[in-house]
């Protein structure tokens, strides 16, 4: 009898070749998940003709497709050319609360593709790569590019219906009883109303952009705070609302150091007392411990010129903007809660 090949793993130059082909894994989760495949997977398998005829695509095209992802865990051949989801692929339908799709289209969109080759320019002289292939910076594109902003936004939106419960479970806000929370870009308003719902007895400002900020009062009125809250637009690099505390998510890793001090010393000047400054971000881990953090910390250097930081990164630049940083508050999510306290 044969004596069985022990399964030892994928092999070096295996796992270069898994890694030098992820765009293709992108590229197949992201035209599976346009062509809604996984919502009509969510009641159980389909076949391939079903899948297909549902979404007006090609029968043998959607078939390669999803093989290739099945190969990958996200979905299951459970029979000949009839596939189902797995717990992986559950996750890209659309009506799931916590679901991945909008993240997918919008990393995994033509956007990306276009940047993300031209690494080498941002390695070569540190600068951002968007410049180099729209011409303009990210925020500036996202403006003048309805379609793309839509997809971002939408990205954006679930990335915080995502985290916020997380960090209400992590960070107690009862200390801001009475007082005013100003949410520093805090677009559509979705994290300081799901606050200020738990919280009644907090007020709040949504402060960004005019341009996106006026997609806000309706989700203001929505969720029945609008007695307490309001939407408020402007540039944070030039000033900020008065407030007794601003919350800032996802925001200052957009931005060089330079740019992130600029917004936090708005916030010290603008803001009453002992005025708090709460960070929900991604904090990089030492060593090498995988974190979405440090790929994350790739898109910041190509989009906008951010980057994600260290605890000890953070706490300097808090230091240098006239706050203390008090405490880093763990969440069951992949960002952190970090609290500083105005100095004087």
């Amino acid at each position: 009898m044969a004596t069985p090949v022990q399964n030892q793993g994928p092999q070096p130059s295996e796992q270069l070749m898994q890694f030098a082909t992820g765009y293709m894994v992108s590229a197949a989760l992201y035209a599976v998940t346009k062509l809604g495949i996984p919502d009509l997977l969510k009641h159980g398998p389909k076949s391939t003709r079903e899948l297909a005829g549902a979404c007006a695509a090609d029968e043998d095209a959607v078939h390669r497709a999803l093989r290739a992802l099945a190969s990958v865990g996200v979905l299951t051949e459970c029979s000949p050319r009839t596939f189902a989801l797995t717990p992986v692929g559950d996750c890209l339908r659309a009506d799931r609360d916590d679901s991945m799709r909008d993240m997918v289209l919008w990393f995994a969109d033509a956007f990306h593709f276009q940047t993300y080759p031209e690494m080498l320019h941002a390695l070569k002289t540190g600068d951002t790569v968007v410049e180099k292939v729209f011409g303009e910076s990210c925020f500036g594109y996202f403006e003048k590019n309805n379609e793309e902003a839509q997809v971002f936004n939408a990205a954006m939106t679930r990335f915080s219906r995502m985290l916020t419960p997380a960090v209400l479970e992590a960070y107690d806000f009862s200390w801001l009883n009475g007082k005013t929370l100003v949410d520093i870009g805090g677009g559509h308003g979705y994290l300081l109303t799901t606050i200020l719902k738990k919280y009644p007895e907090i007020n709040g400002v949504i402060f960004d952009l005019e341009h996106v900020v006026n997609g806000a009062p309706s989700n203001i009125s929505a969720a029945g705070v609008a007695g307490r809250c309001r939407a408020a637009g402007g540039d944070f690099f030039a000033e900020v609302p008065p407030g007794d505390a601003y919350i800032i998510k996802n925001i200052i890793h957009d931005w060089s150091d330079e740019k992130a001090l600029c917004i936090l010393r708005n916030c010290h000047r603008a803001g009453a007392g002992k005025t708090k400054v709460i960070l929900v971000e991604m904090v990089i881990t030492p060593g090498n411990e995988p974190h979405f953090a440090k790929w994350l910390d790739l898109e910041m250097m190509l989009l906008p010129g951010g980057r994600e930081r260290t605890e000890a990164e953070f706490a300097k630049l808090f230091d240098e903007a006239g706050f203390r940083l008090t405490r880093v508050v763990q969440t069951k999510s992949p960002v952190c809660v970090l609290e500083a306290q105005k100095r004087n």
